[in-house]
């Protein structure tokens, strides 16, 4: 019998450009961040951004909140090589200066940013210089009259507001953006973007803000961005921690992998040990883990203690070791091609990695 293995049916968006990198339609999804230190600090941002495009992050953004930190973008996009975005919240006159000074895109707040004539006027710059927009509806900075309304941060209260400045950008032939509507809570989080999907062609960007700290908020974003995706949803994501952006960077690529759409990723199938095992699998796994992502080479890597599930994963993988008395035995596609001792078997597989 013919079984067809599962694969996601993304949701078709219309193609916009962030800084030369193509967001929606079959575009991959990509993994943003943002910068923590004080974007008037151009040392201290210029290094954070380059070690995070090291570790994959397509896409970064950073606040623009005050004149000095406007005054510090062109000395910041001279030194990197990602987009740029300007988190804008309160003063369209940030986003001006910001577009002026040559970012790639600007992300304003529905529920901040005040007068309609505000946002049109960012909208006539972006168009003038080719800069893209996010319009990013968060649960907690909702307009007041919404939530008067609605008396609550409800997902049909999140819609509405994401698509009335829809409505706004398109009324002005301005299609170069993309839409947020997030909330801390997983449930009204994916309701939110599910009903917004129906009503909209635009890009959406994925996260669940304030997601916590770094091991709760990886479980949670796990659960609230890798849902939506699975449904076909999703063109962007940022993982929302509370610690250092390179693991929201992580994370992101990992939830990514762990849905097979993220390329030129190593992805490490390991067991989580048990008496049965005679090596050191912990170890051994985060040392493969270590070198195989430096590859940069979409590939999958078991890591097996023993033989009961061993040969079965190693033999699905592309490569894989199962783990034996001391030594393990080595497959690759499909077939055992060796035993090699414990103190050896690292460096044997990661020599096949490479060659493949």
């Amino acid at each position: 019998m013919e079984v067809k293995p599962f694969v996601i049916q993304r949701r078709k968006t219309r193609v916009i450009d962030v800084g030369g990198v193509k967001v929606g339609g079959d575009n991959p999804i990509r993994v943003q961040s943002m910068t923590t230190p004080k974007t008037a600090d151009v040392p201290a941002v210029v290094r954070q951004i380059k070690e995070l495009e090291e570790v994959g992050c397509d896409i970064i953004r950073a606040t623009v909140n005050k004149e000095e930190a406007a005054a510090a973008l062109p000395d910041i996009l001279r030194q990197i090589r990602i987009p740029l975005i300007a988190d804008i919240h309160f003063d369209y006159k940030m986003a001006l200066e910001a577009i002026k000074h040559g970012v790639a895109c600007v992300r304003i707040n529905p529920g901040n940013i005040g007068a309609e004539w505000k946002t049109l006027e960012i909208v006539e710059a972006c168009k003038d210089r080719g800069v893209a927009m996010r319009i990013g509806v968060n649960a907690g900075s909702l307009e007041k009259p919404l939530l008067k309304r609605y008396g609550h941060p409800y997902p049909e209260a999140l819609v509405e507001s994401a698509l009335s400045h829809i409505a706004l950008l398109e009324s002005k032939n301005f299609f170069n953006f993309k839409v947020s509507i997030k909330s801390s809570d997983v449930l009204q989080n994916y309701r939110a973007y599910q009903l917004l999907s129906e009503r909209t062609e635009a890009p959406l960007h994925l996260g669940v803000t304030e997601a916590g700290t770094r091991s709760y908020g990886k479980v949670k974003s796990a659960v609230g961005v890798g849902s939506l995706i699975l449904a076909g949803i999703g063109d962007t994501i940022r993982i929302s921690l509370s610690c250092e952006p390179i693991e929201e960077v992580k994370a992101g690529i990992d939830i990514l992998k762990s849905l097979g759409l993220r390329e030129n990723a190593a992805e490490i199938i390991s067991c989580p040990s048990c008496g049965r095992a005679d090596i050191d699998v912990f170890s051994l796994a985060e040392e493969v883990e270590r070198r195989a992502l430096k590859l940069n080479k979409k590939i999958k890597i078991a890591v097996m203690g023993c033989v009961v599930n061993g040969p079965g994963e190693s033999m699905e993988a592309d490569i894989g070791i199962a783990g034996g008395v001391g030594e393990g035995l080595i497959y690759k596609k499909g077939k055992p091609i060796g035993k090699v001792p414990e103190a050896e078997m690292l460096d044997f597989l990661m020599a096949e990695v490479e060659r493949m």
